[in-house]
């Protein structure tokens, strides 16, 4: 066994672990979390610097992940993946994707789950959701395949493309640039892309064709009840429910209609009344109580302002992405223009949630709206507040834009596949083309980037070096050594992505892949073994999150359109994570003669 590791070491470990708690438990948000654990570790060093070093050193590097390269890389790509989108350049896909799909339903599948694994490869994953999520949904209320039997076989195939290139989640950047860091010879762009084409091809099956049977039917057609909504009944002098007994109320309204407990029983003028219930329900109950779902005075300015362009008022669905502004904030608070919210369906969170049901709670990724406007503010309320429609209108694409956005992304990421450039200039030398043709506009660069995903792989950097220069990684290093010293190659392989996998999806990925990829470091010196392979388990372990809806940012968002529980992504994501982690092991053990 290694001796105890030192004060600065044991430091370092206890604040992963605090990291890692405070991700799986999910009471605090993500950028707060992170920028926590930057302060702490710029605090710690600079009051109890590491021997031979000055508080000065601990500042840089508490704070030189804000620069780091990996970063500028990250921002980059999210910027050219958001010209795919906004542009439609990927469009004709989606459409030949829809042609399939109707003509036949398995087909349709496969072709998604084909199409989701290459787009993925070169687009991170979550611009690729963005896309297909509305399609598929709307492909289910054609009467194509049930949302819940799609989208997360689709998901866990956007989630493996992903892996199979050094751009295709940040993740994989990041990895890739800690490794290269600490002296690993640089990994081009499909450096382990043969790797996850075949693991991907055995698993493939799996996705396709058992996948959906472990699913359930949510869909209203098979008996599953249609997604409740939240909503607050507002009455007016003139409600004919005023004066009135909610207790004899209720038998004139629907019956799945429910009341939040500690409600008067007696209407008031001025009273707000919050219920649960699908959406036709609401929408009856509101109108047969004489009251509005969204206050008196802007459903009146909503109708004039219809009247007066001549359009009709249209409902919407539409789902909070991760880029959303509204994500933390109240309906009250969120400042909201020409359109009405009338209900909210809460994406529900499996442990440590902290949510009241109710309007009054803060607005969460996955979260659905139902929203009321004109067609042209639905459009404009989507657009400007990252959301998705699911049903009605969406945000047309600037499809003149679409060809050269495309062209962009290829070149950029042709330059870095035949090392031409390194992926960082290249990638910012598109997002840069970008901006200046006009395919991402400057004002909506907020769209791009996700905060989130900033401060994340900021602070994850600093926690990897962290972890490396207090020799936290070279104890954990031995520690594991102890154990896997007995195992053969593809063994230890297999146990360091099932140790990743495990941080993985009951925590953060980023996080993983920093304090990942310098144990492997440190384990091939203890093992006698080479350092890729290991460092490539590291990196695939990062992507294996398909067992739980909090493992990565694509899971939360299918969570409420599929109505699915925690139990279905264990159900269906723990088969394919032994699948891939023995598929993969066993493929870089032989790539690498080990």
């Amino acid at each position: 066994m290694p001796a105890p590791p030192n004060p600065h070491a044991a430091a370092a470990i206890l604040l992963a672990l605090m990291m890692f708690y405070a991700f799986a438990t999910g009471r605090v948000r993500v950028e707060i979390i992170s920028l926590l654990t930057v302060g702490v570790i710029a605090l710690g060093l600079y009051f109890f610097p590491m021997p031979g070093s000055s508080p000065k050193d601990g500042l840089i590097m508490a704070f030189e992940g804000f620069g780091h390269h990996a970063l500028i890389t990250i921002c980059a790509l999210m910027i050219l993946g958001r010209g795919l989108v906004v542009t439609g350049a990927l469009n004709p896909a989606a459409r030949m994707l829809t042609t399939v799909s109707r003509y036949n339903k398995s087909l349709g599948l496969l072709v998604t789950l084909v199409m989701a694994f290459g787009m993925s490869m070169l687009v991170n994953d979550t611009p690729v959701l963005v896309l297909l999520l509305p399609i598929l949904v709307k492909l289910a209320h054609d009467g194509g395949l049930a949302a819940s039997k799609s989208l997360i076989p689709a998901n866990s195939a956007i989630l493996i493309g992903g892996m199979a290139t050094t751009i295709g989640t940040s993740t994989n950047l990041l990895v890739v640039s800690i490794a290269t860091d600490l002296g690993l010879k640089p990994m081009g762009l499909f450096h382990f892309t043969g790797i996850v084409l075949a693991a991907g091809a055995i698993a493939l099956p799996y996705i396709w064709l058992v996948m959906p049977r472990l699913l359930p039917d949510n869909s209203p057609e098979a008996g599953h009840p249609p997604r409740r909504y939240w909503a607050t009944l507002r009455f007016e002098q003139a409600s004919p429910s005023v004066g009135k007994s909610l207790a004899k109320l209720r038998a004139h309204l629907p019956k799945d209609i429910e009341f939040k407990p500690g409600e008067p029983d007696l209407i008031t003028a001025g009273m707000r009344l919050e219920i649960s219930g699908a959406q036709d329900s609401i929408i009856e109950a509101a109108r047969r109580l004489g009251a509005t779902a969204a206050p008196h005075w802007l459903v009146a300015r909503l109708h004039a302002e219809a009247a007066s362009a001549r359009e009709d008022i249209s409902i919407a669905e539409v789902t909070i992405a991760p880029d959303s502004r509204l994500s933390g904030l109240t309906l009250q608070t969120a400042g909201l223009q020409g359109v009405a919210i009338i209900g909210i369906d809460q994406a529900r969170r499996t442990y440590g949630s902290q949510r009241i049901p109710g309007t009054a709670a803060p607005m969460s990724e996955g979260d659905v709206l139902l929203v009321m406007g004109t067609q042209s503010n639905l459009q404009q309320f989507a657009a400007n507040d990252g959301l998705l429609i699911l049903e009605g209108v969406r945000e047309l694409p600037r499809s003149a834009k679409a060809r050269l956005a495309f062209a962009i992304m290829a070149v950029a990421v042709g330059l870095a596949s035949f090392g031409v450039l390194p992926i960082a200039i290249s990638a910012l030398g598109g997002a840069v083309l970008m901006f200046v043709t006009g395919c991402v506009k400057f004002e909506r660069v907020g769209r791009a980037l996700s905060a989130n995903v900033i401060v994340l792989v900021a602070a994850s950097l600093a926690l990897g070096k962290l972890v490396l220069v207090t020799g936290a990684a070279q104890w954990l290093g031995e520690l594991l050594a102890v154990g896997l010293q007995y195992l053969p190659a593809a063994g230890v392989l297999a146990a360091i992505m099932v140790f990743v996998t495990l941080l993985t999806n009951f925590a953060s990925n980023a996080t993983a892949a920093a304090v990942g990829t310098p144990i492997a470091f440190s384990l091939a010196q203890q093992l006698g073994m080479p350092v890729e392979p290991l460092v490539l388990a590291v990196l695939f372990g990062c992507n294996l999150c398909y067992a739980t809806p909090v493992a990565y940012q694509t899971n939360m968002m299918i969570m409420s359109e599929g109505d699915y529980q925690f139990i279905d992504y264990a159900r269906t994501g723990l088969p394919l994570i032994v699948l891939m982690i023995t598929t993969l092991s066993a493929l870089l053990a032989l790539r690498y003669g080990l």
